[in-house]
């Protein structure tokens, strides 16, 4: 199937997807700030500049967008329209995913991965936020 959008128009769109202060993110950011949890935004000089940075405990937060990023979920489905590009596409970035996630640990940082659709409802994020703030504070 062929797309709808002429090139240029496409390549608008598509520039127009944020890869900082998304909303999943500032629902995650919120909910840590709120139990007390102090963090720096998109760390640079880190592999992968992580999302969210704990320096005092050591932890390295990730959110990924569940389409970018390859999840198992609904939002994570492979499009069904020019799959020859999207398949290496996504099969790249998830594999940029674990090179990054790969280099904090071995400069000694644990990461944490978050997914968007563990963010999307209420009742799921606040889940999510405690989840996180635990394993931040290694209890989980």
């Amino acid at each position: 199937m062929a797309d709808v959008l002429s090139r240029e128009a496409r390549s608008r769109l598509m520039a127009r997807i944020r890869q900082r202060d998304t909303a999943p993110e500032i629902v995650l950011r919120h909910g840590l700030h709120r139990l007390g949890l102090r963090y720096r935004v998109n760390a640079s000089g880190l592999p992968g500049r992580p999302d969210l940075l704990f320096p005092r405990h050591g932890v390295a937060v990730f959110v990924h967008g569940c389409f970018w990023h390859g999840h198992s979920c609904r939002a994570g489905r492979l499009p069904t329209s020019n799959v020859e590009y999207w398949t290496p596409k996504l099969a790249a970035n998830a594999a940029r995913d674990r090179r990054k996630a790969d280099g904090l640990r071995r400069l000694g940082w644990r990461v944490i991965t978050v997914w968007e659709c563990q963010l999307k409802d209420a009742d799921r994020a606040s889940a999510t936020v405690e989840r996180v703030a635990r394993r931040i504070h290694g209890d989980g």
